[in-house]
């Protein structure tokens, strides 16, 4: 192991001081990015979680970390693809975490029910869809909800799974006949299986 001298110091600093000028998004932009990103990226979050309030909190955790990671981006493009690979590893640290650590899951959240008076029947359509959603794989959830509640292309889609492009094309095409077969099969009731 050699000395440190006072050159090495100073590069050192030199360095640490460009690194954070790369963390730190000034808050304007910050704040734009923000405004622009948040709830298409909450409502991935719930949909991949089943949960508003983890949801929340899983937002937050992918913000700071997106700030945290000294990445540089060519493209606002490609800072939101970050984000939402963030997000979505997230995810699976919370669903490693339950594997070793099992958790009783409680009712859904007070603020899931919808408050505009949509009644009984927008209710159950939601309880059915979101019963569909929790038997079919969690790759396939993220695939159908980028691609028909975000939008993503096939770039992106491969790009926030890290999935290959050319094969996103046939995965969303079974993810549909599965989500289509959960919403109409023998498992809707309930009794059915599960995702595997």
């Amino acid at each position: 192991m050699r000395d440190v001298t006072l050159s090495d110091i100073t590069q050192l600093d030199t360095i640490a001081r460009e690194r954070d000028g790369v963390l730190a998004m000034d808050e304007d932009a910050f704040r734009a990015f923000y405004e622009q990103t948040s709830r298409p990226v909450w409502a991935y979050l719930a949909r991949l979680t089943g949960s508003a309030t983890e949801a929340d909190d899983l937002l937050q955790e992918a913000y700071y970390r997106l700030l945290r990671a000294g990445a540089s981006f060519e493209t606002e493009r490609h800072r939101r693809q970050y984000l939402f690979r963030i997000a979505t590893n997230l995810v699976l640290d919370v669903r490693r975490r339950r594997l070793t650590r099992p958790e009783v899951e409680l009712a859904a959240d007070a603020d899931e029910l919808p408050g505009d008076g949509g009644g009984a029947m927008r209710l159950e359509q939601r309880s059915v869809v979101r019963g569909a959603m929790a038997r079919i794989k969690p790759r396939e959830r993220a695939l159908l909800w980028l691609a028909y509640a975000q939008g993503a292309s096939h770039d992106e889609i491969g790009a926030v799974l890290g999935l290959k492009p050319a094969s996103i094309r046939s995965m969303l095409f079974r993810a549909r006949q599965r989500f289509r077969h959960a919403l109409t099969g023998p498992g809707r009731g309930g009794g059915g299986h599960a995702a595997r």
